[in-house]
């Protein structure tokens, strides 16, 4: 008895889900598109720097350049121990067999910077001290998340003045929305995951006296959302 008594009981609420699913559909409805983006100029740039004893031409160790690195970009106000890590905390070192005999040592970090301008110096204090091999890994935006939510925001009022434009027209209009689909935003970043490489080498001359910091615009950060909104119709 009580089994049977289970059985009708979910037999009851499949007819009923069953039923609601049918109304949704059956409701007289408008489905509309809606899109917005903005663009936001990077204040996260992350430089990838590897050094070699290669570069040192034996001159010093991996350990000396490094300081000399290290010290160089404190001198820029640059908070080392917060914006410069260790690219691959597994290998600290990694090792390049020339020859059979050659064996060359080197280490890769990730600086991370917060505008164009200081990007420019840390290239040209990089190139002073004959580290070469420097390049952008990655542009980002601090407040990234509060802009997708406002692209999401305006996407959504885009797709209700799209329905009342459809409506208007018919003497009908719309009443709630009974469905929202939220697209995947993506950051258009140009150099998300990838390394596109920036030599300053030939900017300026090598005296101190004539430095001149080269201008370095970064490509803006593009950030979209695509919305689906289903109105009742009215």
């Amino acid at each position: 008895m009580r089994r049977s008594i289970i059985i009708i009981y979910l037999l009851t609420i499949t007819v009923i889900m069953n039923s609601q699913s049918k109304n949704f559909i059956d409701l007289p409805h408008i489905e509309v598109s809606g899109y917005a983006d903005t663009f936001v100029t990077p204040d996260m740039i992350f430089i990838k720097i590897s050094l070699s004893e290669k570069d040192t031409k034996g001159k010093m160790s991996l350990d000396e350049l490094e300081k000399r690195m290290v010290l160089s970009l404190q001198s820029l106000e640059i908070d080392v121990e917060k914006n410069l890590k260790i690219s691959d905390i597994l290998s600290n070192y990694r090792t390049h067999l020339l020859k059979k005999k050659d064996i060359i040592l080197t280490k890769e970090y990730i600086l991370k910077v917060k505008n164009a301008e200081t990007a420019s110096k840390v290239f040209i204090l990089l190139e002073d001290l004959d580290i070469s091999n420097t390049s952008v890994y990655k542009l980002d935006y601090s407040e990234i998340d509060n802009i997708k939510n406002l692209c999401r925001t305006k996407a959504v009022i885009d797709a209700h003045k799209k329905a009342i434009a459809l409506t208007s027209p018919l003497s009908q209009s719309i009443g709630n929305a009974i469905f929202i689909s939220d697209l995947d935003i993506i950051p258009m970043n140009p150099f998300e995951g990838v390394v596109a490489g920036i030599n300053v080498q030939n900017y300026r001359p090598r005296e101190a006296s004539k430095v001149e910091v080269p201008k370095i615009e970064f490509e803006k950060i593009k950030v979209s959302s695509d919305v689906r909104v289903t109105f009742v119709l009215k």
